[in-house]
């Protein structure tokens, strides 16, 4: 019996939370959400479509009471603002920073051998905030970027070569953000095929671009941030640790010596089971993505030296 406690109600942590209940990857789920009868709402809502998409999950909606979420196996908060138009991830930390502090304590006072998936923007920041303050072991707590990231590449990567998206695998590493993730292109491959077999150089490079202005493009088209897509690469992150799956997904993990780097948090492919972040995979990088990969660390202990000066840590 497994439970999942998904913290926000919003668009991201509702299509979750839906995700998670009508595949029927948990047997208990609750969402909470600070707004009165919000996460209510939301679950009877979802529970109203059972019987039409035949799942039997046991779920709860709450509004601000944590006790409600006691021993859950796996948390994901996602709560926050989330960005408008031509804002940042960045531009989110202050007042992103005091809800995640607020949160993770919260949910370990009832949970306290928790696994935690921070969503909240921006998440590579939010993450290392969270590490440091919950004091949890790494393969604890970690980030949700690079399975979404990654599905975006996949998608821009199908359109391009017009194949199967399922048939194309690739990923995305360094920081989540639109000037800090790295599609690896090199890696990339259809049916096992380097897709540099089907599409120049140009058309791949165009799929780069489009992949890490994705979430931004869909700010813009939308009026909000995205939901269907963040919400199901939570889900899919969540189904992998309570099902032992131990798929390779790009995670923002706290790093500790690999790849060079030391007392940060960010995207890098892992092994996620039971135990939550169970490997970090170290991969060979080419010369540029070693040098874009530097650069995007650089920006998130940017972003995150903002913590200090906001006394968040």
């Amino acid at each position: 019996m497994a439970k999942v406690t998904v913290v926000g109600a919003g668009n991201v942590g509702a299509t979750c939370a839906n995700v998670l209940a009508t595949r029927e990857i948990t047997s208990e789920l609750v969402l909470i959400d600070i707004k009165e009868g919000f996460a209510e709402g939301k679950i009877l809502d979802m529970f109203q479509t059972a019987t039409l998409l035949d799942f039997d999950t046991n779920m709860v909606g709450v509004t601000g009471d944590y006790s409600k979420t006691a021993g859950s196996d796996v948390v994901v908060i996602t709560s926050g603002m989330p960005r408008k138009p031509g804002m940042t991830r960045e531009e989110l930390i202050g007042v992103n920073a005091g809800i995640v502090k607020s949160v993770v304590e919260s949910v370990l006072k009832y949970s306290p051998d928790a696994i935690i998936l921070i969503v909240s923007n921006p998440m590579d920041t939010m993450t290392y905030l969270a590490s440091k303050i919950s004091g949890l072991p790494k393969n604890r707590i970690f980030g949700m970027g690079g399975a979404l990231d990654s599905s975006r590449f996949k998608c821009y990567l199908s359109k391009a070569l017009g194949v199967n998206t399922n048939e194309v695998e690739g990923m995305v590493i360094g920081g989540h953000g639109d000037t800090t993730m790295i599609p690896l292109v090199s890696k990339a491959t259809y049916k096992g095929i380097p897709v540099s077999e089907f599409a120049d150089a140009e058309t791949l490079k165009k799929v780069a671009a489009d992949t890490m202005v994705g979430g931004a493009t869909l700010t813009g088209l939308l009026g909000t941030s995205a939901w269907y897509a963040p919400g199901a690469a939570a889900a899919y992150v969540v189904e992998s640790i309570l099902r032992d799956q131990k798929k390779v997904i790009p995670s923002c993990v706290t790093l500790e010596g690999e790849y060079g780097q030391n007392d940060i948090c960010i995207g890098v492919p892992a092994v996620i089971g039971k135990n939550g972040v169970e490997k970090v995979i170290e991969l060979k990088l080419t010369d540029e993505e070693k040098e874009l990969f530097e650069k995007s660390a650089a920006a998130v202990r940017k972003t995150n030296s903002v913590l200090k000066e906001i006394k968040a840590l």
